[in-house]
Order: structure tokens, then sequence, then C-alpha cells
């Protein structure tokens, strides 16, 4: 016991004292994250022991960057002032920020877990950036004043406990020389940590839950920001970039598709026999309506009861998968229609202008073209990825404030932004031009408020089921006044969720968490039909132009379903590092450091079993996201150069 209490009664002893700290409010939180997801764990006792030493190991790394300005502090202050009384002060009011800080990062994390049943990620990187939307979401959905208390009294809790540990670091002197050698080793620590450590060394488990816990928030939310974009000829498997475009030439081949003589490029001519049909369309892409928020799907909440009633009247797809787990990426799929590339997704990425959109397309075709957005369009990118891309971007400024009813921080309600697509509907019909709408729902999204009086759950119980029951609500409402326009028959009406509410599962890439809802409605236009086949989000533009028979140079990755064979047919599904190709009830992952496995997948439960590797289907793979990253970069996805 001596030897321990040693530790703390020299002059770096702070730091030690700091570590015990850190690793034990992230024992606690690692516990409490074991407790809440218990029913998903496969329990054997040597992965539990595996969860907490993993984690104990990433928690010594952490400590190690967060003790550097104690360190700093422990080594410049001479001896005469560091044995003075006085030296207390800074020193407690410097331990009071950084228990502070860790104890409201632990307390996040929670609150994250909840959300997203992963430790801070891409997601938590992507949101600090937009610290307006997050703050405001934050203050409208938790109790702040009462949420900042318990921090600093569970901070003062913490530095009463290890008041005479921190006094005791003053008992002994050492001189600047010794000093400045206990400093340089210790930097060794946090910089074997940063160029040495991987955050992929916590994966000892099949069983991506035990994954997670085996990890640190902070240093998860690190390895996300400095890996926001993937190079992926660098950490994946790769093929010919000659013979990939030449699996995808094949795959994208159909009758009515010419393609060009450049042996490195997917563009074709899509040229059909009968005319093309001159239709207006309404996109309505739905924040986080997952599939299985429908009773079609077997929900018991009834949260959804007018998209329910739809599905007779519509085209509707039942086995459509979502390209990956952010707005971002499904605003990708569905404008660009193009296969995730690894790390961030090209509506935040550089050199993104005018790139090969359907909006683009229908531009060309003299339809005005918008993308309407409630929230502020700075957020992720949107506005400038779509005005450079053929849109003009319609956001809450320019909706006029006699159409809103209810305001939160990620913007207005979604009733005014859908009567105000009704506006621009009107205004280009009025001056007889075809229009092409692309609106952006938010009302279902934390806080999950919304105009009192419009469902049978209040708005006040900030509730998932209340966000999605409202946004129903506003898309039955929307339709039903649009009914009443003269242009109404002229309309197809696309109505597709962005991503699930939630993407993390037992497994990397559980396929039930990427199944969303996809609507082609149209009465006087579309026969209503139940479309069993396999749709990824990628395939939706060109199978919508493909209805319109519309003929133009595509550049499209995802197919046309109705002039594609069947057994073509593939999903897409990823994170921002795993990369999943679904074919034939198969699953393969493409992971950074070129790994490469296969799985038989259960679609109802995200379930995966390790099969053998096919070389063919793994060849395929590769060719869709090689070959997409391939297109990008080298602007073959690019209509003007």
């Amino acid at each position: 016991m001596k030897k321990w209490s040693s530790l703390f009664t020299q002059r770096f002893g702070p730091l030690f004292l700091l570590t015990l700290i850190i690793c034990g409010i992230s024992f606690i939180t690692r516990l409490i994250l074991l407790i809440k997801s218990w029913p998903n764990l496969e329990f054997s006792p040597l992965l539990l022991l595996g969860i907490f030493v993993i984690g104990l190991f990433y928690d010594l790394v952490v400590s190690s960057f967060f003790a550097i300005p104690v360190a700093l502090y422990c080594w410049l202050i001479n001896d005469s002032f560091f044995q003075k009384k006085g030296q207390r002060v800074p020193l407690f009011i410097f331990f009071f920020i950084l228990i502070f800080i860790i104890v409201t990062i632990a307390g996040s994390e929670i609150v994250f877990w909840n959300e997203f049943n992963v430790r801070f990620n891409f997601i938590a990187v992507d949101y600090l950036v937009y610290t307006n939307e997050v703050l405001g979401n934050i203050q409208e959905s938790y109790n702040m004043p009462l949420i900042i208390s318990a921090v600093v009294l569970v901070t003062l809790l913490i530095l009463f406990l290890v008041k005479k540990a921190l006094i005791a670091s003053q008992l002994k002197s050492m001189r600047f020389g010794k000093r400045t050698v206990w400093f340089l080793l210790f930097l060794l620590v946090p910089l074997a940590g940063y160029f040495l450590v991987n955050s992929r060394w916590k994966n000892i488990s099949k069983n991506n839950y035990v994954n997670e816990l085996g990890g640190n928030g902070t240093y998860e939310f690190g390895a996300a920001f400095w890996n926001n974009e993937l190079d992926y000829n660098r950490f994946y498997q790769v093929n010919n970039d000659t013979a990939n475009i030449k699996i995808l030439r094949n795959q994208l081949q159909t009758s009515n598709a010419t393609f060009t003589n450049d042996p490195l490029s997917v563009e074709r001519l899509i040229h059909n026999d009968s005319a093309e049909k001159k239709w207006n369309v309404v996109l309505i892409s739905v924040e986080s309506l997952s599939g299985d928020y429908l009773q079609y799907f077997g929900s018991k909440e009834n949260i959804t009861p007018y998209l329910d009633s739809l599905i007779p009247q519509s085209l509707f797809f039942k086995n459509f998968y979502a390209s990956g787990t952010r707005t971002v990426r499904g605003l990708e799929a569905l404008s660009l229609g193009i296969t995730p590339t690894p790390g961030q997704s090209i509506v935040r990425r550089p050199n993104n202008e005018n790139l090969f959109t359907i909006g683009g397309v229908l531009k060309g075709k003299g339809y005005d073209v918008n993308f309407i957005y409630g929230g502020n369009s700075f957020f992720d990118n949107m506005g400038y990825f779509f005005s450079h891309n053929g849109y003009t971007v319609l956001d809450k400024r320019d909706i006029p404030d006699s159409l809103v009813h209810h305001t939160t921080a990620w913007g207005i309600d979604d009733e005014a932004a859908f009567n105000f697509c009704l506006q621009q509907c009107d205004k280009s019909y009025n001056k007889r031009t075809l229009f092409f709408n692309h609106l952006m729902t938010i009302s279902n999204h934390r806080p999950y408020t919304y105009p009192e009086g419009k469902i049978d759950i209040p708005s006040s119980s900030q509730s998932m089921q209340g966000g999605v029951k409202y946004t129903d609500y506003a898309i039955h409402k929307f339709l039903k006044d649009a009914e009443k326009k003269p242009w109404f028959n002229n309309t197809i009406f696309v109505i597709v969720a962005d991503h699930c509410s939630r993407s993390a599962g037992k497994t990397d890439l559980p396929a039930n968490r990427y199944h969303i809802p996809c609507f082609i409605y149209a009465p006087a236009l579309v026969k209503p039909k139940i479309e069993e086949r396999l749709a990824s989000q990628i395939d939706l533009a060109p199978t919508l132009l493909g209805i319109m028979n519309m003929n133009y140079s595509s550049r499209f990755l995802g197919f046309d379903l109705y002039r594609t064979p069947v057994e073509r047919d593939r999903v897409f599904i990823s994170t921002y590092q795993n990369m999943g190709f679904i074919k034939d009830n198969k699953l393969l992952i493409l992971s950074p450091q070129k790994k490469i496995a296969q799985f038989q997948t259960d679609f109802s439960t995200g379930i995966l079993a390790p099969i053998p590797l096919s070389d063919e289907l793994s060849k395929e793979a590769i060719a869709w996201y090689q070959g997409a990253s391939f297109l990008f970069k080298t602007h073959r996805y690019t209509i003007k150069n």
C-alpha cells in the first residue's frame, strides 16, 4: 500500500492521480454501457475480461493525452512555489476543469450510446462541426441546468475525495534537470499512443457490442476525427482499374444503353424507343424512417398510419436498403446514384462540384430543380453541394414566417416545409415549367417536438414515436393538399428514408438496420405494385428516370430495376470504414488494412454467419467500391472538367 501511495507523494504525483480518476470514470462508464447492452451480448468470461483489459489499455492511452497539460505544470513550476499552500489554488482549478470535462464526456457517451449503440465515432465528429444545431438540440432535448449542476456536484465530490492525494505531491522537491528527464519520459507515452495505437485493436469479437465496449469514446472520437477520409487504394483490397470498370460496365449493361469508347468510364447513352413522359417529380427524403416503423413490416405502435395506407396505392419497394447511416450518405445515394466510398460522404468532400446528378439530368430537360430543406442548408454542406450540382437551394431562410408553426434547433416544422414546397410547385406550373423538387424533412429528429394538436401524441412527450407520427401526418396533409392542384395528376411523388433511426447491432453491418421504405405514388401515372426485388438507394434515380422513359447520358452506378435482370440485384450498406456488398443473401465486407470477409446474412435479424470467401463475389464487390472511388477521383463522375 505504501508503494502505491508513494506514487502521489512526488512531483509528478498529479499525473498518476489524474490517470486513476480517468480510468475509474471510464470503468464506471464501461460498466453502465455493458449493463445497458447485456441482452445483445453473447456472454463469455473471457470476452468479459477482454472488454475490461482492452478497455483499460485505451483508458491509459487517453489518460496520457489528458495528462499533458498537468505534466507541463509539474515540470515548469519551480520548487519554491510548488511547495507553497498558494500553489494548491491553480492546481485545484486545473483538476476541477479536467475532471469536469471527463465527467461530461462520460455522461455524453451514455447519451450517445442510447442514440446510436456505439462509442463516439464519425457521427460525433460531424456533429461537432455544427455547434449551433447540436447545442440547440441538446438544450431543447435535455434539462441542461439540472445536468450541469449534477456534473459540477460529481466533479466537486471527486475533487474532495482526492484532495489529500493532490496535496501530497507538494511534499517532495525535485531538481529541474530531473524533472525534465521525467517529463520527456512521460511524453513518450502519448506519442506512442498517437503513432502506434490503432482503434481496431479493440475488435476481439464478432459481436460489435463487445468491440465497442472495449473501446474508449474519447479515443474513438480522435481516431474518427483524424481519419475522416479514407483513401480506398491505400486501405482496402484492390484490383486493376480497367478490370473493375469492365465488371461495372457488364453489370450496368441494358438493352437501351450504349457505352462510350473510354474503357475507364461507365458513361452510356440511355435511349428508349418510345416518347419521354413529361412528368413532374417531388422526392421526399424522410429523416430516419426505419422500415420497422411501418405496420407492414411488423410494428405494433401505429405511428405510420398514413404511409401504411399508401402501400396498396403505390409502387412500393418491399426490400429497399439505405447506403449508409447518415443523412448525407442518403442524399449522396439519392442524388448521385453512386456506391458509397470510405470516409466522408461526397456531399461533405472537397471537389464535389458539377457532378452527375438526377437534378442535373432533369435540369437539362428544362425542369425547375429545387432542393428544399426546413433547416439551415449550411448543415452537412448540403447547401454548397446541391447548389453546385444543378439544384436551386431553398432552406428555412427562404420560407415565410407565415407558414411556420413550430421551430427547433434543426429548423422549422415539416408542415411548413411541405406548404412551401406546394408554393414552388405552383410557381413552376404557373409559368408552364416542369418541376423536380427534392424535399428533406427534419421533424423526426431529437428533440422530437412539433406543433401541438396535430396527432394523438403530445409534442411535450419528446418521443421518437411522436416525431415519426407527426411526419406521417405532415406527408398525409401534403398529398391531400396536392390532390387539389391542377398539376397533381401529372406528378410522381417519391417517399423514401435517408437512413434508419439506428444502425448499430450485434454485427458490424446488420442488414436489418439498413432496411427502409420506398414509395413511388402517382395514381394517374404509375400502377400500384408490391415490388419484391432487392434494391439499393442508388437504384432509385435511374429507376425513376426509366419509368419516365427518359433519354439521357448516364453515369449512374445504380440500376434501372425494370431494365436490369433480377439475378444482378445487389445492395450496398456501409459505415465510414466498413463497405458491405450483399448479393444472393451473402454479405461481403471490405475493411481497412485490406481485410475482406464473407458471411451468410439474415435480413430480418442482421445476424451473420461466416462462410468461405467467393473469388467472384470478392471481385465484384471490389469493382463497385474501388470503381466508385476511381470514378469520383478521376473526375469521371463530373459533367464539366
